[in-house]
């Protein structure tokens, strides 16, 4: 059966057992050169020619960016409980009579990130951090940190640390609505705890949906991305960081040729409020979505598919006291269009809780605006 995966998975404890000399947790800076200056963007340059069309080489970007991209390790130690952090009988031991441990040895997820400035605050994806008792950074020249998890958002699965260090090398980031299904792009990370792997292929599709209920518009693509991989960068042919992969489609948990990337734009959007708080707040409407097919258009009278169609609606929520209601076909939301379920999540998401803004929806083939004042996302 086919799966869709956190490109993190915990890799087998048999590869771990190879590949924790390259991930070896350590309290201490290593030693090394200073590091490089903040990277920019190198050029496209063509390579090879396949039937007289030019093939992009990735050669210059990855020099230039690969510095920035890191290995993460999270590490959990063991205990013979079983028992992990989160799990509430975990608490009530910790609290009143301490976990029980016998020097189990701590199990090691690894994962990727990137440097998004010189003082040391680092991208990589929530999933890779999770319950982690300690999170080891290890840049290309073999340094090691221990990071502090500034804050995660589970929701869009994007995480924000930072290591004590300064001059080091950054990605640069870029517009992913610029980027086009078919354009070559390449992925860096640790696939298998293998450090600064390169991996090249195309954009597939944008703004597309997982069935996890988070609405993020994913950027899909065909480039190799295995367990390891998630949380590491994603870059366009001139050499900026459009993406932050993190999930794939798989029946085996390995690559399938479906790789999911979440655009930076979101990401940064995230990290911004991490930085400044914490944590993040969104807006919340309470209502339901459904894809807006052309059948679906068609039946409710509307010359299009674009929008975003409201299946059910929460009583007593932000929407309902708005006059909302199901079949209702949201075509703007605070003077910006919406084509998409994901459009229109986004926007909601994006909105400070407590501010009234207009949403334009079609009704029985008639356009009308309605005002609304979205509520607090929990949980």
């Amino acid at each position: 059966m086919s799966k869709l995966l956190a490109a993190g998975k915990r890799a087998a404890a048999i590869v771990l057992a190879l590949l924790l000399g390259a991930c070896s947790p350590s309290g201490n800076e290593r030693a090394a050169p200073a590091p490089p200056p903040a990277l920019q963007a190198p050029a496209s340059a063509s390579g090879a020619t396949a039937r007289g069309v030019a093939l992009p080489s990735f050669v210059s970007l990855v020099k230039q960016a690969g510095p920035a991209v890191v290995n993460i390790g999270a590490i959990q130690q063991g205990n013979a409980s079983g028992l992990r952090r989160g799990d509430p009988l975990y608490e009530f031991f910790r609290r009143f009579g301490g976990v029980p441990d016998t020097g189990e040895a701590p199990t090691v997820s690894l994962g990727s990130g990137f440097i998004i400035s010189q003082d040391g605050y680092i991208l990589t994806n929530a999933h890779v951090i999770d319950q982690a008792d300690e999170v080891i950074v290890k840049l290309t020249d073999k340094r090691e940190f221990k990071a502090k998890v500034i804050g995660a958002d589970v929701y869009t699965d994007v995480a924000l640390i930072r290591i004590t260090a300064n001059g080091l090398p950054v990605v640069k980031i870029g517009d992913p609505s610029k980027v086009d299904p078919g354009e070559w792009v390449a992925a860096i990370g640790a696939p298998f705890g293998f450090e600064n792997s390169v991996t090249v292929g195309v954009v597939s599709a944008k703004g597309r949906l997982l069935p996890n209920g988070s609405y993020v518009p994913f950027i899909q693509t065909d480039v190799a991305v295995n367990p390891g991989n998630s949380g590491g960068p994603l870059f366009s042919t001139n050499g900026e960081v459009i993406g932050i992969n993190s999930q794939i489609y798989s029946e085996t948990g390995g690559y399938m040729g479906i790789a999911f990337a979440i655009p930076i734009d979101i990401a940064m959007g995230i990290a911004k409020q991490l930085r400044e708080t914490g944590k993040v707040v969104r807006g919340y409407l309470g209502v339901q979505l459904q894809e807006l097919t052309q059948d679906i258009a068609s039946s409710l009278g509307l010359k299009d598919a674009n929008g975003a169609l409201i299946s059910a609606v929460q009583r007593g929520g932000p929407a309902d006291k708005a006059g909302i209601k199901p079949g209702d076909v949201v075509v703007a939301f605070n003077g910006q269009a919406v084509q998409t379920t994901a459009d229109f999540a986004r926007l909601v998401g994006e909105t400070k809780p407590g501010t009234t803004v207009s949403v334009d929806l079609l009704r029985g083939g008639k356009r009308e605006t309605v005002k609304v004042t979205p509520d607090v996302l929990k949980g």
